[in-house]
């Protein structure tokens, strides 16, 4: 049974303990609190990230300005949408008249990997408001979702650390897109810089980070197997998809089988 202690955030029971075992922790669910440490704790963590983030951000910036948009219409897209591949995909596909069917369902494709991502946080959130809930998500990216995993999957039962981490990444992201749409016509083609190899190397410290031994292995494996083939066999931005419901279906199979 749950209660609510005098903040009103909502405690519940842990319904499974601290475990490890050779393939490495089991994840943990430890009763979940929405305090201002825990946004504390999920921005100050996620700033290092955001920085390296914000050099993407200045790619998509001059990337913006390339394709006639204003700073401020850059700077729009970047606050509501938070999304560095599904924005970049949306300017590239960018014309006069806008193709507004075929950016919509490639942004919509793209970002189709958000719903196994939040997926990913229900036995956690499940012990949260709906305010606390969709107000968190609102921010979530892949790097801040990583994070959150992490910290969550340790016990620390901080439920504020996506909405904080979520923050952190929102200024940053919106700031460099602001800097790389000033400085477009500067800056010219961002790839000379190396702005655009900038989340590759982001998401493979995150990678690093998520490892938890050879348990993890297989459902890695699937999902690049699937996303290569993919790439190769189906149109426009699908393998992103596709890899991750493959893996999820590993583990499925895996654990409930």
């Amino acid at each position: 049974m749950g209660s609510t202690d005098e903040s009103g955030s909502s405690r519940v029971a842990p319904s499974r303990g601290d475990g490890s075992s050779e393939d490495g922790p089991e994840p943990t669910l430890a009763s979940v609190t929405f305090t201002r440490e825990g946004i504390r704790t999920g921005f100050v963590t996620t700033v290092p990230v955001a920085l390296g983030v914000g050099g993407y951000g200045i790619a998509f910036g001059v990337l913006a300005n390339q394709a006639g948009l204003s700073v401020a219409e850059a700077a729009l897209m970047s606050a509501t949408v938070l999304a560095g591949a599904s924005q970049i995909v949306a300017v590239e596909l960018w014309a006069d008249p806008i193709p507004v069917a075929a950016v919509l369902f490639t942004v919509f494709a793209i970002n189709m990997r958000y719903s196994l991502m939040g997926a990913a946080l229900e036995p956690w959130f499940r012990q949260l408001s709906p305010k606390q809930i969709y107000g968190s998500l609102y921010f979530m990216a892949d790097e801040n979702w990583a994070l959150t995993m992490r910290d969550l999957t340790a016990g620390s039962g901080r439920g504020a650390f996506l909405l904080g981490s979520g923050i952190a990444m929102w200024i940053f992201w919106v700031g460099s897109t602001v800097v790389g749409a000033v400085a477009g016509g500067v800056v010219g083609d961002p790839t000379r810089y190396g702005f655009d190899f900038i989340l590759a190397a982001v998401f493979v410290a995150l990678a690093a980070e998520l490892w938890e031994g050879r348990s993890s292995l297989l459902p890695w494996l699937v999902a690049l197997g699937v996303a290569v083939a993919a790439a190769k066999l189906v149109p426009g931005r699908w393998y992103i998809l596709l890899g991750g419901l493959a893996a999820a279906v590993v583990e499925v199979i895996r654990y409930d089988g």
